[in-house]
């Protein structure tokens, strides 16, 4: 299966309804093709129904030369540059226009990551748009939310859509990668949906899904009492067990 093939059947397998992940033209998908060019959807696409033309093949150097402009801001022409940047970013220039959330993805792309999915789960959301979003990141809930998500998941802050949250997401990866060594499986984003970085798109949706049971548990948790988590000393034996490991790799297909 090529990368664009790959890449399609994940953004049907999200944009299923029956999954509630997102609607509409909601979400995106991506997947690095090499060191300077990544396959994102389109604006204005629906998961659902994505075909090929709503696929765009990306340069990041244009992208991230704007992320790393200090001036990008002044005059209030963020929204203006963030647009003229990903028209140019494309190597086809009749090809669509990129979704403005291509910052994101080529953030994540380029920290290391082969692909990702960006959805709006409504189980997801009906905690991250209360004041209980940071329990979504403070702990494991059940063995199987670290075989899949890892030990830690990351909650960045609301920022608005564009050129700040591509660099404060920029910076908590770094961050987060300093303190862990490894970029997250998956980021929550206040207020409106969440991230799931892999490997490769198969592997996106696994996190995505593993994402959205973690958060309907969080949820029966909380309406229930307290959420209990794992002890750090648990979530630590489960991630490092040679057996779950032979479950990553089963679940990936090796």
């Amino acid at each position: 299966m090529s990368v664009a093939e790959a890449l399609l059947a994940l953004a049907h397998a999200v944009g299923e309804p029956r999954r509630e992940l997102v609607i509409l033209a909601e979400g995106n998908v991506s997947a690095r093709i090499d060191d300077e060019r990544m396959l994102v959807k389109a604006t204005g696409s629906s998961m659902a129904s994505a075909g090929a033309d709503d696929l765009v093949e990306c340069r990041f150097a244009p992208i991230l030369e704007l992320l790393d402009d200090p001036r990008a801001f002044e005059g209030g022409e963020g929204d203006a540059r963030v647009a003229e940047a990903l028209l140019a970013s494309r190597v086809d220039p009749t090809a669509k226009r990129p979704s403005v959330e291509a910052l994101l993805h080529a953030v994540v792309l380029t920290s290391g990551a082969a692909a990702a999915c960006h959805t709006h789960p409504i189980s997801a959301n009906g905690i991250l748009c209360s004041d209980r979003a940071p329990l979504l990141a403070a702990g494991a809930l059940f063995p199987d939310q670290v075989v899949v998500l890892g030990a830690q998941t990351l909650l960045v802050p609301y920022v608005d859509p564009g050129l700040g949250l591509g660099r404060l997401m920029r910076h908590e990866l770094r961050a987060f990668a300093d303190r862990h060594r490894a970029l997250p499986k998956l980021v929550w984003l206040q207020s409106h949906g969440m991230f799931a970085i892999g490997d490769d798109p198969a592997e996106c949706l696994r996190i995505t899904e593993m994402a959205d049971k973690v958060a309907r548990v969080l949820a029966g948790a909380l309406a229930a009492g307290e959420p209990a988590f794992l002890p750090d000393a648990v979530v630590d034996r489960i991630d490092g067990r040679e057996d779950e490991d032979v479950r990553r790799a089963a679940l990936a297909g090796r």
